[in-house]
This record gives C-alpha cells, sequence and structure tokens, in this order.
C-alpha cells in the first residue's frame, strides 16, 4: 500500500501555517534557515507571473514583544481554535517572510507529514493583524526578509 503524499493547502490569507520562519536579527548574523518552525499567518498571498503564489506570513510567538515593537496577542479562545497550546502568544507586526508557494520552508505538523496548516484565525482577528502591519510599513518600520 502506497503512503499518502503530502497535499499543500491553498495559500489564503488568515490561514496559518507552520513554517521556518527566518527572523531578520536572524538572517543579518548570516542565517539561511530559521532555527524554529512555528505557527505563522498569511498575510498576502500575490500571484505572480514568473513565480507563482508570492506569500507574505507574519510569526507566531511565546516570546513577548520587545520594547518599541508591535504585536497582537492571540486570546486563549483562538489558541484555543489553532490547536496550540496555552501560553501566551503574539503575532509580531513589525517583520514578515515572503517565499514562493510552497517553498522549502513549509513545515508538517507534529508528526504528520500531510499536515502543513491549523485553520483559519477569525477574519475580526485577521483584520486587526493586516491593518496593524500596513500601519507599521506605511510609517517605515516593517522589515521584509526575502526566502527562496
Amino acid at each position: 500500500m502506497a503512503s499518502p503524499k503530502a497535499a499543500f493547502p491553498d495559500p489564503e490569507p488568515g490561514l496559518v501555517i507552520s513554517y521556518s520562519y527566518l527572523w531578520r536579527r536572524e538572517q543579518e548574523s548570516g542565517r539561511e534557515e530559521g532555527q524554529k518552525n512555528r505557527p505563522c499567518v498569511i498575510i498576502l498571498a500575490v500571484e505572480t507571473l514568473e513565480w507563482g503564489k508570492q506569500i507574505t506570513v507574519a510569526p507566531i510567538t511565546h516570546s513577548a514583544p520587545l520594547e518599541g515593537a508591535t504585536a497582537i496577542e492571540l486570546p486563549l479562545k483562538v489558541k484555543r481554535h489553532l490547536g496550540l497550546d496555552k501560553a501566551r502568544s503574539w503575532v509580531i507586526l513589525d517583520e514578515v517572510n515572503q517565499f514562493i508557494w510552497p517553498g522549502y520552508d513549509l513545515r508538517p505538523i507534529g508528526g504528520d507529514n500531510r499536515k502543513f496548516a491549523y485553520v483559519f484565525l477569525p477574519p475580526n482577528l485577521f483584520e486587526k493583524i493586516k491593518k496593524g502591519i500596513l500601519n507599521v510599513l506605511l510609517i517605515g518600520r516593517g522589515k521584509v526578509t526575502l526566502r527562496d
């Protein structure tokens, strides 16, 4: 019997995926790979003529935002909806990764090599996150890290 193949989800804004996020500080220190797989929110998915879909993701982290950083804390109810742990978590709005879907850094969740996405964020929370990132970019504080 053949083993089931991975099926990548459609990369739609608001979907939370498992991804090896590369922080800007890691890239600036010479790293090419993220140190940890983490949930990330797809913020934007744009079809390009040359490469396919370019995806922009924002990281979700347990680390409290640094002084001056812009972030939105995920409510516990949303964390349960996503299937995440109960520890406090934030979506960081100051930096994002961009990559061509599905890319090399999409990661399976847990031990299931067929599952790469959690579920969608509630629409009102996603809109708040999206507007927050747009505001950060408009004032010139956002950092975009391009990935392969």
